[in-house]
C-alpha cells in the first residue's frame, strides 16, 4: 500500500511540471533556448525518483525534468539552466534544459549527460562495471544506503534511442558481467517525428529478451502506483542479486518533442487525444479524490505549487548572465605532473624496446595504484596484447584489474566515463587506431565534453592507447595515422612517443593526468625493427620517472656556426618522422636541428617558435597524409607567428593524399615519407 503522503507528494510534483510547462510555453521569447519537458512522463520518472538514494547513481535524458523534481532539485535550479544563466547550478549556462550533472551526499550522482540519444548508456554501464569492481575488490570505497544495502546504477532512456549500436553494446556488456543496473525506456512512440512502425522491428522489452540474462518488464508509465511498486520491487532485486533490468513504461506524450519542434507539425488530432487521455496528471487526481483527499486540498496545492512556479520563474528571468570572460574555464582540470622527475638514464641500466618501455610503465603504475585496470581487445591473460605489450600483467594483478572485452570499441572507450565517475584509473586499447572510428561518437560526445559541460565536476581519467603508423606492408586496416582526427576533438590530450624513455616517462604522466589522454605508439617503433630506429631504443628509465606533457625536445641540434651564418633549419615532427628527420641531417651535417614534439596537445609552441626564429627555416614533418593534416594547421601557425624572422615559407611533407596505405611495401614505400624524401626537401629549403 503506497501512503498518502507520497502520492499527495508526486500530485505537487506534477502540478510543478504542468505550470512549468505552461509557463515556459506562455514565455517563448524569453525561454529562447531548445528545451523539452516531461509532460506525460512524470508518473514513472517521479516513481522512480522517490526510491533512489544518494548513494545510488542515475544518468536522466533531455526528458526527465520530473525526475529531477523528485530528486530534490527545485524549480528554480531547473529553470536556471532552462535560461543558460550564471548560477545554472549543472553546466554554468553552457547546456540544455535538463542536463544535469551532480556530486553531492544528499541526492544520487549523475554524471554529465549529452543530448545525443542513447550514447548515456555505454558512460552508464560503466559506472555499473565501476560499482561491481569495487563491491568485489575494494568495497571500503563503495557507499551504501543509509539502510546499508548496496547501490544501484540507473540509465533512463527514450524508446527511440534503443535502436542506437551502442545500447546493445552496453547491454552485452551489462548481461555477460551482471551489473547491478536498471534500464528505464521510457516508451511515448515517438522519436520527434517518426513513429514506433516506422522506426522498430520490435519494442524494448522484446528487444532485451535477445539478451539472456537481462530482467524485464512492462509497466503502464501513467500509473504512478503501478509505477511506484514495479520500480521499487526491482530496485530491491538488483540491490540484492546484483543483476541488470529493462523496464519499458509505456507512457503519453503531451508536450512538444522540443520548443522548436512543435507537435502540430507532424502529430494528429486523432494521436494527440488518445495521448491525452493517459495524462498522469488527472489519473492521480481520480486517484486522490477516491482515497478521500478533499476537491479543497488539491485545488490548494494547484493554487500553492503555480505561485511556487512563477516566484521561480521571476528569479530565474532577474538572474545574471554568465560572464563572457569564463567561456574558456573548466576545459581541463589542473594535471598534478609539471615537471621532469626521476632519473632518465639510470647508470648501468640496458637498453630496452619501446614496448617493453610500456608494459613496465603499466606494471608499476598498477602496483602503485590499485585503482588502475586495464583492458580492451585481448590484453587478457592468453595473449597479453596483440603486439604484446599488456604480456604477464593479468597474471601479475589477476583477471578482474586486466581483462579481455568483446570487439566493442565504442564500449572500451565510453565506459571510461563511468568507470573514472566512481573513482577508478582506466587505462584501455583499441587494438589498432584504424578501429578508434567506432568509438568516436563516445570521445567526442561524451568524454571531450564531461569535464567543460559539468565545470570540472567530471573530467574524465583515462588512459586511451592506440597503435598507428605504418610499416612492412600492414595494410590499409593496420597502418592509419588518426592525429589529425583526435586533434579536432577539443577536451582532449594527444601524446605520441617516439622512444623507450619517453613512451614510459609520458605514459607515467598520461595516467596521473586527470584529464582524458591518448596515447599513439607506433608499431614500427615497438620493436626498432624499422631500419634507422635503433636509437628507439633507451635505457629504462627509473620507477619514478615522469615527463610532463606538452614538452617537445630537441633530439639533434644543429652547429652553432651553421646557425650563425644562415646556412641551417629546423625539422618540426614526432614519431616515424624524428628517424627520417636524423637520417636525412646526417648527409647535411651540422645544418637541421630536429625537434620531437612528443606532445601534441598540449603543443610545445614555446620551443617550436623559438627554434624556427633562430633558423629562419622550417620543414613540418608527418607521417599522416598531408592535405588539411595537424601538420599543415601547425605550419600555418609558424607562419603567424615567425613571420618576421622566416627566410622561406614553411614547407610541409606529409604522406601521398590516398585513402589508405596500400598493402604493397612497393606502394606503401610510395606513399609515405622517408630519408630520401626528406633530404631532397631539406636541400631544397636549405638553397631557398
Amino acid at each position: 500500500m503506497i501512503g498518502k503522503d507520497i502520492l499527495l507528494r508526486a500530485y505537487g510534483h506534477m502540478c510543478q511540471v504542468q505550470y512549468m510547462a505552461d509557463t515556459y510555453e506562455q514565455h517563448r521569447s524569453v525561454c529562447k533556448y531548445v528545451h523539452s519537458t516531461s509532460r506525460g512522463h512524470e508518473a514513472v520518472q517521479l516513481a522512480l525518483a522517490y526510491q533512489l538514494s544518494p548513494a545510488d547513481y542515475v544518468s536522466p535524458y533531455y526528458r526527465d525534468e520530473s525526475l529531477l523534481l523528485g530528486l530534490g532539485f527545485s524549480p528554480l535550479e531547473l529553470m536556471l539552466q532552462l535560461l543558460a544563466k550564471a548560477e545554472d547550478p549543472f553546466t554554468g549556462g553552457r547546456e540544455y534544459y535538463s542536463h544535469p550533472n551532480y556530486r553531492g551526499e544528499d541526492k544520487p550522482t549523475i554524471i554529465h549527460q549529452s543530448s545525443a540519444t542513447g550514447m548515456q548508456v555505454i558512460p552508464t554501464t560503466g559506472i555499473a562495471q565501476g560499482v561491481k569492481f569495487l563491491e568485489a575488490h575494494q568495497p571500503s570505497k563503495l557507499t551504501c544506503t543509509a539502510e546499508g544495502e548496496l547501490p544501484v546504477v540507473v540509465c533512463s532512456l527514450g524508446d527511440a534511442s534503443v535502436t542506437e549500436g551502442e545500447v546493445s553494446e552496453a547491454f552485452q556488456f551489462a548481461v555477460l558481467k551482471q551489473l547491478p543496473i536498471l534500464y528505464l525506456v521510457q516508451d511515448n512512440r515517438w522519436g520527434i517525428s517518426v513513429s514506433a512502425e516506422e522506426a522498430r522491428a520490435m519494442d524494448a522489452y522484446e528487444y532485451a529478451g535477445g539478451f539472456p540474462g537481462m530482467g524485464r518488464l512492462r509497466i503502464n508509465g501513467s500509473d504512478f502506483e503501478e509505477s511506484y511498486r514495479s520500480l521499487g520491487e526491482i530496485l530491491q532485486v538488483i540491490r540484492k542479486e546484483r543483476r541488470p533490468f529493462l523496464v519499458q513504461a509505456s507512457l503519453p506524450l503531451l508536450g512538444h518533442h522540443t520548443s522548436g519542434v512543435r507537435k502540430e507539425f507532424y502529430r494528429t488530432e486523432e494521436d494527440l487525444a488518445l495521448h491525452a487521455a493517459r495524462d498522469p496528471r488527472p489519473l492521480l487526481r481520480s486517484r486522490l479524490l477516491e482515497t478521500g483527499i478533499t476537491e479543497t486540498s488539491l485545488v490548494e496545492m494547484e493554487k500553492r505549487a503555480r505561485a511556487e512556479v512563477d516566484t521561480a520563474f521571476q528569479e530565474a528571468v532577474s538572474a545574471a548572465e554568465p560572464d563572457p570572460a569564463t567561456v574558456g574555464d573548466h576545459v581541463f582540470v589542473p594535471t598534478p605532473v609539471l615537471f621532469e622527475q626521476g632519473l632518465r638514464e639510470p647508470v648501468g641500466r640496458e637498453k630496452i624496446m619501446m614496448v617493453d618501455a610500456a608494459l613496465y610503465a603499466i606494471k608499476e603504475i598498477m602496483e602503485q595504484f590499485p585503482e588502475a585496470v586495464l583492458y580492451g581487445q585481448d590484453v587478457g591473460r592468453r595473449l597479453g596484447g596483440v603486439f604484446r605489450e599488456a604480456a604477464t600483467l593479468a597474471e601479475k594483478f589477476g583477471d578482474h584489474r586486466v581483462f579481455n572485452t568483446a570487439i566493442q570499441e565504442a564500449y572500451i572507450i565510453g565506459s571510461t566515463v563511468g568507470m573514472s565517475a566512481v573513482g577508478l584509473k582506466p587505462i584501455v586499447e583499441v587494438q589498432f587506431a584504424d578501429y578508434i572510428y567506432p568509438a568516436l561518437n563516445q570521445l567526442v560526445t561524451e568524454i571531450s565534453k564531461s569535464c567543460y559541460l559539468s565545470c570540472g565536476r567530471f573530467p574524465v581519467q583515462t588512459l586511451i592507447r592506440v597503435p598507428v603508423g605504418a610499416y612492412g606492408g600492414g595494410g590499409p586496416y593496420h597502418s592509419g595515422s588518426i592525429e589529425s582526427t583526435l586533434l579536432s576533438i577539443k577536451g582532449i590530450k594527444v601524446v605520441y612517443p617516439s622512444n623507450a624513455a619517453d613512451m614510459k616517462g609520458l605514459m607515467k604522466a598520461a595516467f596521473l593526468d586527470p584529464n582524458p589522454v591518448v596515447m599513439l605508439e607506433h608499431k614500427g617503433l615497438y620493436w626498432s625493427k624499422v631500419p634507422g630506429t635503433e636509437s628507439a631504443r633507451t635505457a629504462e628509465p627509473s620507477s619514478d620517472y615522469i615527463l610532463p606533457l606538452g614538452k617537445a625536445a630537441v633530439v639533434l641540434p644543429a652547429f652553432a656556426l651553421r646557425v650563425e651564418e644562415g646556412d641551417s633549419c629546423c625539422v618540426i615532427t614526432y614519431g616515424m618522422g624524428v628517424y627520417w628527420a636524423k637520417a636525412a641531417a646526417a648527409a647535411l651535417p651540422g645544418q637541421v636541428e630536429v625537434i620531437d614534439l612528443r606532445t601534441l596537445y598540449p603543443l610545445d609552441e614555446a620551443l617550436v617558435y623559438e627554434s624556427v626564429k633562430r633558423h629562419g627555416k622550417c620543414l613540418v614533418l608527418t607521417e599522416e597524409q598531408q592535405n588539411n593534416s595537424f601538420a599543415e594547421a601547425l605550419a600555418g601557425r609558424i607562419s603567424k607567428h615567425c613571420f618576421r624572422w622566416l627566410d622561406a615559407p614553411v614547407e610541409v611533407m606529409g604522406a601521398l593524399n590516398l585513402p589508405a596505405v596500400p598493402m604493397n611495401m612497393y606502394l606503401e614505400s610510395a606513399m609515405l615519407p622517408n630519408a630520401e624524401k626528406v633530404k631532397h626537401c631539406l636541400q631544397q629549403l636549405l638553397s631557398a
